[in-house]
Formats: C-alpha cells, sequence, structure tokens
C-alpha cells in the first residue's frame, strides 16, 4: 500500500474527530506535497539566484551553463519558430496565439497540452524532452539576447518574433512577478526594484540592451517585430501579421477561434496556458497570478511622479536613437 493510500485509510478508519482531523490533514499535506514535487517539472532546488552568462542573466534554477553552451550550435529547420520576448512583455500571450495557430488540436479543444510543452523554452530545463526529436514544423520560445540564440538564425533559417512591450508596464509586472518565484530574493520595495531593473541586475538583463540589441541587429534575422500593446488593442491584425509571416492559413472561422480563445480574459481561465499548473517550487501562485491584468499602462497605479520622471529622462537617453513608438496607455491611438 502507498503512502497516499495509508494515509486516506488512516483518515477513514479514524474513531474520533480528533484522529480524523489528524489523519486527513496527513492526507491533505501529502497530496500538497506530491504537486510541489512534480518530477515532470523538477528544478535544482539548491541553486538560487542568478548566474550570469557571457553578460547574460539566467535562473539558476532552471538551467546551466552547460546548457547554455549547446545552445549555440542547436541545429535549425527552416520552418522552426522562435518567439523572443524580454521578461513580462507577452511571453504567455505569445505562446497562446502560436498554440492556436499551429495545432488544431489545440485549436478546437481537441488536444489539452499545455502550451509550455507546445512553444517550449531552450535555455530552461522544464523537461520536455530532447528539442531534437520535436516534429515540425517547432516553435519555441526565449528570453536570449541576439547574441546568444542558435548560430542557424542568423543565416535566416528559422524565423524569429519579437514581441515588444513598453518598458514601464514591463517593470511593473516583473516587479510582482519576482514576488511568485520562490528561487528569487524579493526585492523589498518597487524604488529598489526599479534600480534592480534600470541597472540590468534581475534575470533577463538590461531592457535596454536587450531591446537595442535585437532592433539592431534584426536583418540578420528572418525577423518580425509585434508589440504586446498591438496584441491587447488590435489581436486580430497581430495574428493575421503572424500567419502572413510564417505561411500559416487559417479560414475566417479558425482566425475567429484563434482570435477568441487568445483574449487576455479567456487565456487567463485556460489551464492550458495560465501556468497556474506550475508546482510552488517554481512559480508560487500564493503570491499572486502569473497572468496579473494584461492592460496597458497599469505603471501609472505604481510609479510616482519623481520615479516616472527619473525613467523618462534614463529612457531619452538609452533610446534616442532607436526609432520606435510606444503606447504608454489602454486610451492611447495606435
Amino acid at each position: 500500500m502507498s503512502c497516499a493510500q495509508l494515509s486516506r485509510q488512516n483518515c477513514l478508519n479514524s474513531h474520533t474527530t480528533e484522529d480524523k482531523l489528524k489523519a486527513c490533514a496527513s492526507l491533505a499535506t501529502l497530496k500538497m506535497s506530491s504537486v510541489t514535487q512534480d518530477p515532470k517539472y523538477e528544478i535544482a532546488e539548491n541553486r538560487r539566484g542568478t548566474f550570469e552568462y557571457k553578460g547574460f542573466r539566467i535562473l539558476a534554477s532552471l538551467s546551466t551553463p552547460e546548457l547554455m553552451d549547446s545552445i549555440e550550435d542547436f541545429e535549425i529547420r527552416d520552418d522552426d519558430v522562435f518567439i523572443v520576448t524580454y521578461p513580462k512583455s507577452g511571453t504567455v500571450f505569445s505562446q497562446q496565439v502560436m498554440s492556436l495557430i499551429y495545432n488544431e488540436g489545440y485549436r478546437n479543444g481537441a488536444e489539452n497540452t499545455e502550451t509550455l510543452h507546445q512553444v517550449p523554452w531552450i535555455e530552461y530545463d522544464f523537461n520536455m524532452g530532447d528539442p531534437k526529436t520535436r516534429s515540425s514544423p517547432r516553435l519555441f520560445c526565449t528570453h536570449l539576447p541576439y547574441y546568444l540564440v542558435p548560430r542557424g538564425l542568423t543565416c535566416k533559417r528559422g524565423k524569429i518574433i519579437y514581441v515588444l512591450r513598453n518598458p514601464k508596464d514591463v517593470l511593473t509586472s516583473f516587479y510582482y512577478f519576482e514576488k511568485m518565484l520562490p528561487y528569487l530574493d524579493p526585492t523589498t520595495s518597487f524604488e529598489d526594484f526599479m534600480e534592480k531593473y534600470l541597472k540590468g541586475e534581475v534575470f533577463g538583463g538590461c531592457w535596454f540592451e536587450h531591446f537595442r540589441g535585437w532592433h539592431m541587429h534584426k536583418d540578420n534575422f528572418d525577423f518580425l517585430l509585434i508589440s504586446f500593446e498591438e496584441m491587447v488593442k488590435n489581436l486580430r491584425s497581430v495574428v493575421v501579421k503572424i500567419c502572413q509571416f510564417t505561411g500559416k492559413h487559417l479560414s475566417d472561422l479558425e482566425m475567429d477561434s484563434v482570435v477568441k480563445q487568445a483574449a487576455f480574459k479567456n487565456m487567463r481561465s485556460d489551464t492550458r496556458a495560465n501556468y497556474k499548473h506550475m508546482p510552488s517550487n517554481i512559480l508560487d501562485n500564493r503570491q499572486g497570478s502569473f497572468l496579473r491584468k494584461g492592460t496597458i499602462g497599469d505603471w501609472k497605479n505604481v510609479m510616482t511622479i519623481a520615479q516616472n520622471e527619473r525613467f523618462d529622462k534614463i529612457y531619452q537617453e538609452k533610446m534616442k536613437d532607436i526609432p520606435v513608438k510606444f503606447i504608454w496607455d489602454i486610451n492611447e491611438d495606435e
């Protein structure tokens, strides 16, 4: 008899109310333990924080220098598609959109495979198996800078879809998200986190360097730039762009289905996409929601006037030569 079966039997056989409560509490604890230690999502709990790899900060509990070394020579196929984002810029949103576009079974509800499996990470190990054995077309996602992605992508084999989000909302979302990561020591205040973010002392490194790097070298790749704000305000137009870029053909009904299911309010309740299945040793959902608001302009609810002015000054210095226009508020026109 297994431990769980034994605890369940003790719960049923207990004669007193107190004994039943103790036995059932033991069973509940055992069940919770089995969830939080799901071997499918094993992580190195003895490795906390981040490590630096060629100037880029990586989560130590989910990656190793050896895994990072292997990425450069990862063999690219012509129909591979990589979603590239800085953290908290719409990665899960994009995983959901791509899963719905590419997988008919996922789109019609016949397949319940989570987006984490549909569009796995290349720099983080979630025990998704050997990516070399995945059937084509393969979808991947990454937070890596341009100089750390597989070398084959620079030969314009495969495709890159870079998802950009305004950096103030990234900062705000990142601040709340960090609290959910038990293997990081959370920053005590927004002010302190903002300093870390501006200095690139968070995993994913510096937002300015990440986007500038990809923007300056985009011509080395088969590259499409889309924005989180565009996805929020006009998702259908983004799906059309992606389909044109990747050569995917969807009927009007299929397009309607993608747009409906990928809408933030629906995605947030979709257990295949909302990351609520993740065990608490990877993502502590008691500290917040992984898919928090999915809006534009939430930074206004957090940043002080002084913080915003300081951010604007740094932004102007770092981005003066980059011709990009952001939507900073949900009510702004595109």
